[in-house]
């Protein structure tokens, strides 16, 4: 074990860009102001980018594919990159809900998990809570 690379008996921790506390998993305050800082995208570059950076905490968004549907017709092959209205509220929509994002934690044993489906006309989504 590398002693620089260990901690013990801490209460909270950076662990792979998430903030590992006792009452769970939350998203890294940094990440979250990394893209709420961000300047809606001028080209398919910057939109992919802005997709990375949202796979990498999609398990703190419910609904990410349905929140990102307008974003997907600009990936399309031979469409022009138009950043349009559609598109400015679906960055909205993302950037107010990561104000207060979830915080992930273990299932409590003896309680039971209850699963919930949502099914929309373009997307579907689970959570398992």
């Amino acid at each position: 074990m590398n002693p620089l690379k260990c901690a013990f008996g801490v209460t909270l921790g950076k662990f792979l860009g998430f903030v590992v506390r006792h009452r769970g998993i939350e998203i890294d305050p940094s990440k979250i102001k990394a893209i709420c800082e961000m300047p809606p995208p001028r080209n398919l570059r910057e939109l992919r980018g802005l997709q990375g950076r949202l796979a990498y905490i999609r398990r703190f968004i419910s609904n990410l594919s349905g929140r990102c549907q307008p974003f997907s017709r600009l990936m399309k092959k031979d469409v022009p990159f138009v950043w349009d209205q559609a598109c400015q509220n679906a960055l909205e929509s993302i950037k107010q809900y990561l104000l207060n994002p979830p915080v992930l934690g273990a299932p409590i044993k003896g309680k039971p998990l209850i699963l919930h489906i949502a099914a929309l006309e373009r997307s579907l989504g689970a959570l398992l809570a």
